[in-house]
């Protein structure tokens, strides 16, 4: 998709990524970063697990792997996954005219009705109908609505024969991804169970079934949750102050059966953003079903994540805002040590591991 493509020659500012120019703010040069084209994994490792672990745990920053993760475990934590699956949302369909129109599958609304992006999306208006190459009717555009200052212009798409979201639709990695997947199950988690996601908790990508056992046999915990993951999440904020940025609500779900463990942990990891949002979703409504909008960022009061292992974001994103506010502005100090070192950065990258200020 055109607009969602990000130009890698040089050195480039991953903000570009979505972003108008015009609608740059001040308040969002703490969160930026130059990130250099080779910085980006491409390609998953071929085992998971050795992907890089920079712990920042301590005082002092230790290069480890995800393999380690175990032995900085204690029996009475908890470990909290997000097991939801991605689906091939993203489909390549035609007007009647031959024009190509990609459409990104966000969410389902009801039977066969779909929150979706559409690219080109100009003259794209109710009634509509995309085709497939061989011209079967797919879907119909019934609404299109107003474009919204953090978001590209969303549509609402029927699905006319639902059946060609299998048989069409392909995996819709993440745009800085160049290089095609040997095979799509490394953008799944190996725990993966179901749900709509349209972009993976990469964090979950670095486990394998090996660290999962070492994890259960040092006495840890496995709990997992399940929050549908859309675009917002991941999109650099391009309003002109930070309160005023969005996210559009996600499904989750948490059983109660993990609640309880979560209760009861002696202390709370959680890996990836994803789990962070789902937690202290349920924490601030007390809901442990339902959508969350929730955007962390400055002086959030966590109340359930202790430690949190995640990937090294986009410049900007409300991932990054969301990382500053878990640990202050120490953030700055890891990822500068991570690129200098060599992490790999972004979905395929390594990953960190940091607690929570000790004032939140």
């Amino acid at each position: 998709m055109k607009r969602f493509t990000l130009v890698l020659s040089g050195v480039a500012r991953l903000s570009s990524l979505l972003k108008d120019p015009q609608n740059d703010s001040d308040e969002l040069i703490p969160y930026d970063y130059i990130l250099k084209p080779d910085a980006i994994a491409q390609v998953p490792l071929e085992v998971r697990s050795q992907a890089r672990l920079l712990d920042a745990t301590g005082q002092a920053l230790v290069d480890r792997h995800v393999f380690d993760l175990p032995s900085l475990c204690t029996q009475g934590d908890v470990v909290v996954l997000n097991d939801t699956k991605v689906f091939p949302a993203r489909l390549a369909l035609f007007r009647a005219t031959g024009g190509k129109i990609d459409v990104l599958l966000v969410e389902s609304t009801e039977d066969s009705l779909w929150i979706a992006l559409a690219n080109p999306s100009k003259n794209l208006k109710p009634g509509v109908v995309l085709f497939d190459e061989h011209g079967t009717s797919v879907a119909e555009i019934i609404d299109r609505f107003a474009r919204e200052i953090d978001s590209p212009t969303r549509f609402l798409i029927k699905i006319l024969a639902p059946k060609s979201i299998e048989t069409l639709g392909e995996m819709p990695l993440p745009p800085y991804i160049k290089v095609p997947l040997e095979s799509m199950e490394r953008y799944q988690t190996v725990y993966a169970n179901q749900g709509t996601s349209v972009a993976a908790p990469t964090a979950g990508l670095h486990f394998d079934q090996q660290v999962l056992d070492s994890l259960v046999a040092k006495g840890v915990v496995i709990a997992k949750v399940e929050l549908s993951v859309g675009l917002d999440t991941f999109l650099p904020v391009r309003s002109k102050t930070i309160v005023e940025h969005r996210i559009h609500s996600e499904r989750y779900s948490v059983s109660v059966d993990s609640w309880n463990s979560i209760q009861n942990a002696s202390r709370v990891l959680a890996i990836g953003t994803t789990v962070v949002r789902t937690l202290e979703s349920v924490a601030l409504t007390g809901e442990l079903n339902g959508r969350t909008s929730l955007f962390i960022h400055g002086n959030f009061d966590f109340k359930v994540v202790d430690r949190l292992m995640t990937n090294f974001h986009i410049p900007r994103s409300s991932l990054l805002l969301m990382i500053d506010a878990f640990v202050g502005p120490r953030w700055r100090n890891i990822y500068e040590y991570a690129l200098e070192s060599g992490y790999r950065f972004l979905s395929f990258g390594d990953a960190m591991l940091v607690d929570r200020l000790k004032s939140n």
